[in-house]
């Protein structure tokens, strides 16, 4: 791969590395405070993680030291063990360690989907990914240091339209010879944004982007998606710590057709998205897809089917179902829940958001329901 042609979106390697790496190190007060907000400034293990990060500096020589001593080795584990009451993976026998795969992810929260899909890769002895990350997320250089020395990707968002094909183009190349060249596992979510409504479905576009990026060098559809080997990757939370504000937004924009995000909302999101309550969580890994699609729209259908089959449903998912269905059709799967609760804790919404929240969690049986039928 030519790094120089990726330089500015790809995570930092050699020299960039090092130099960002020391960077973070003397960062001191930013990185206390980075550690503060996600576990609690009077946390004793804040400075104990201060020291292990500056006593392990010296083992690090590139993303995959960072994630594995350092992000997926004890950072993820602290905030799992904080804010998760039982973390679950399945499929992770579909994958072979010897080689690389473009998960094709669902995506709830700003930066746990992927940083959960790497641990869960740790967990099960595969080796870990790169992430695709929205510049948004970029609001100083310590923030894209943290992203890109964790293996993320700059996805440039707010550019003009043809400005905004063209890296198009350059980000899904990127892709391909980062999966195909240099054999490495690259995250990407299924749409642009965070599914807001509970209604995983891919976006066409992303996979034809992958196939417009190689289309001049002869390589035919099929053949890409063969060599790309795409696992459907399905990651459930009990509760979504983001699910009121996440709804508000939604309904604004049906309300009002638009709605205007604070300068750090999405910062702001991410930190509540880590530090929330979010119960079980399970990371299911699908089937890598063969080579035997003709059409982007099929590969989008064949990545949704398994991921509404995978996506592991818990009984806030059933409860919601039946509450807006009136029905009970699944009570025995809510068996001991307290729904009034759960129901309790929406009372001070509009109708309207309150609607958009259970629909959320009822959604992805409704897209079980369908697949399965």
């Amino acid at each position: 791969m030519d790094n120089e042609k990726y330089r500015d979106i790809a995570p930092y390697k050699g020299e960039d590395f090092m130099a960002a790496l020391a960077r973070l190190v003397s960062s001191a007060d930013k990185l206390k405070g980075f550690v503060s907000n996600l576990i609690g400034k009077n946390d004793p293990r804040r400075d104990l993680f201060m020291d292990f990060i500056a006593s392990s500096s010296s083992k690090i020589r590139c993303y995959d030291d960072f994630q594995r001593i350092i992000t997926a080795g004890v950072l993820i584990p602290t905030i799992v063990k904080s804010t998760i009451s039982e973390f679950t993976t399945s499929g992770a026998e579909n994958l072979d360690p010897s080689l690389s795969y473009l998960f094709v992810s669902t995506h709830r929260d700003i930066v746990l989907d992927c940083a959960l899909t790497d641990y869960a890769l740790l967990l099960n002895g595969k080796p870990l990914c790169q992430m695709a990350f929205g510049d948004n997320l970029i609001t100083s250089q310590f923030v894209g240091d943290l992203l890109r020395l964790n293996g993320g990707i700059i996805v440039k968002r707010d550019l003009p339209m043809r400005e905004k094909y063209i890296e198009s183009i350059r980000l899904s190349e990127y892709f391909v010879d980062t999966v195909v060249d240099d054999n490495i596992s690259v995250w990407v979510a299924q749409k642009s944004g965070r599914s807001k409504d509970g209604i995983d479905m891919t976006h066409p576009a992303i996979i034809k982007m992958l196939y417009l990026s190689q289309k001049s060098k002869g390589v035919g559809f099929s053949e890409l998606i063969g060599k790309l080997r795409i696992v459907p990757l399905a990651i459930s939370y009990e509760y979504n710590p983001n699910d009121i504000n996440m709804s508000r937004e939604e309904v604004a924009i049906i309300e009002k057709g638009s709605y205007n995000k604070k300068k750090y909302e999405d910062v702001v999101s991410m930190m509540k998205g880590i530090k929330g309550y979010k119960g079980r969580t399970h990371v299911a890994f699908g089937t890598p897809l063969p080579g035997c699609y003709d059409k982007p729209d099929e590969v989008a259908a064949e990545i949704d089917r398994q991921i509404h089959l995978n996506y592991r449903l818990w009984d806030t998912n059933y409860f919601a179902y039946d509450h807006l269905e009136g029905s009970c059709r699944f009570k025995d799967r809510y068996e001991g829940f307290d729904g009034d609760a759960f129901l309790a804790r929406l009372a001070h919404l509009s109708d309207h958001v309150r609607r958009f929240v259970l629909d959320s969690y009822a959604n992805p049986v409704r897209k079980y329901i369908e697949a399965s039928t």
